[in-house]
């Protein structure tokens, strides 16, 4: 029988998402689970998996339209039965008019949606970070730039062509790269409006308060070292992978910080799931590890480093981005020593996590060089207490201090 596709609903704050691409076309198999489409939503852009196997029988809107959560998208069904096809601005499912001649989901979906079509001439320059950044150092105006990579986008060999043509000695026989001294306005992405909004909403409406707590990482550093000698290239283990296996057993410690403050009550979470936050090009997004309190460092390394592949490829799976209860944000990388983190609605608490680093320690009254890093947890005011925090940073101290109890 017929199954209609709708736009999924990803995220509790998704009303719409815009339909980027069909990754199959009218007439082509599919099976339950293959990725049917590519959506972009305020968060990433997320490939969608067909709820039903057999034949694409119809696409029902355009690439490029935006289409509210729930309206039909596609009609996947056997290669031969009789299909009675929803009509765009109709409810799912719902057939086309009796007497109505025209193609089903085609002229009624564009006058739904003509509005909401993008425009592909867009303002924004879409290029890579690493070719961002090499023109913001070498002054070019990316939009004078010819892009190469998927979909156009600037990549850093596009730049580096870009400023060999200048340096060249034949550079004056070709046009010359205009370097831009003007201001420019930037057009928000959905991404960097999503953060906006959320983050604006959590530290006004959410009474943030803030424990800090300085850990000794020598022994993590020290197991770290000896695990990654047995491990491939592409699989050695992060210091953030101890931190986040640390935080899901200091949880189960301490289940009111893996909750959600819900007005009346608080709903705390059976499943302990961590979202680490990872740096994307125009934002932030938190890719989830599930029931990590359950999983091992290495399948937490793993998991991890495949979901923030995905999400700054600008591909991930809804599943890899819904459904945390407690976050972490880790700047180490970046040589961060201290920071505080905005609570990420509607968790209750997140950690932010600096760099672990060598530095001079006062042990026994003797002087000597330690590893040591600093962290501090946001909490909601609503859900929990300072004493609770403190407890929860004391918890994780055991587990980063003594990290054989997370192998155990």
């Amino acid at each position: 029988m017929a199954e209609t596709i709708t736009m999924p609903k990803l995220g509790f704050d998704m009303r719409e998402g815009t339909l980027v691409r069909w990754v199959r076309n009218e007439g082509e198999n599919i099976n339950k689970g293959d990725v049917l489409a590519e959506i972009e939503t305020d968060k990433a852009t997320v490939e969608v998996e067909s709820s039903a196997g057999g034949v694409v029988r119809r696409l029902l809107v355009d690439q490029g339209a935006v289409v509210p959560i729930g309206a039909p998208i596609a009609i996947v069904g056997n290669k031969d039965e009789v299909i009675s096809e929803p009509v765009i601005g109709a409810g799912a499912g719902e057939p086309k008019a009796e007497g109505d001649t025209r193609k089903p989901g085609i002229e009624k979906k564009s006058t739904v949606l003509q509005s909401s079509i993008v425009n592909p001439q867009s303002t924004t320059v879409r290029a890579s970070p690493l070719a961002k950044k090499m023109a913001r150092d070498s002054k070019v105006d990316l939009s004078r730039i010819q892009g190469t990579g998927p979909g156009g986008r600037v990549v850093r060999k596009d730049v580096e062509a870009a400023l060999s043509t200048v340096q060249s000695p034949m550079g004056a026989l070709q046009p010359a790269v205009v370097v831009s001294r003007e201001d420019q306005v930037v057009p928000s992405t959905k991404l960097r409006q999503a953060i906006a909004r959320r983050m604006a909403e959590s530290k006004t409406s959410v009474p943030h308060f803030y424990v800090s707590h300085e850990y000794k990482m020598d022994a993590v550093m020290a197991l770290r070292k000896q695990l990654n000698e047995y491990l491939p290239d592409t699989g050695k283990l992060s210091v953030n992978d101890f931190v986040v296996k640390a935080a899901a057993l200091g949880l189960r410690e301490f289940p009111n910080l893996n909750a959600s403050f819900a007005g009346d009550k608080v709903v705390r979470h059976g499943a302990i799931n961590i979202g680490v936050a990872v740096a994307v090009e125009n934002g932030l997004l938190t890719v989830v590890s599930k029931n990590t309190d359950q999983q091992s460092l290495r399948q937490i390394s793993v998991d991890v480093k495949r979901m923030a592949a995905g999400a700054r490829e600008g591909k991930v799976k809804p599943d890899d981005i819904e459904g945390s209860t407690f976050s972490i944000s880790n700047l180490g990388m970046y040589d961060v020593e201290n920071f505080i983190a905005i609570i990420n609605p509607p968790e209750a608490a997140i950690l932010a996590v600096g760099s672990a680093k060598e530095v001079p320690v006062a042990e026994d009254g003797e002087l000597k060089i330690g590893w040591r890093m600093k962290a501090t947890i946001s909490v909601d005011h609503r859900v929990s207490d300072g004493a609770e925090a403190a407890q929860f940073m004391q918890a994780l101290a055991k587990y980063l201090e003594e990290p054989l109890r997370l192998l155990v």
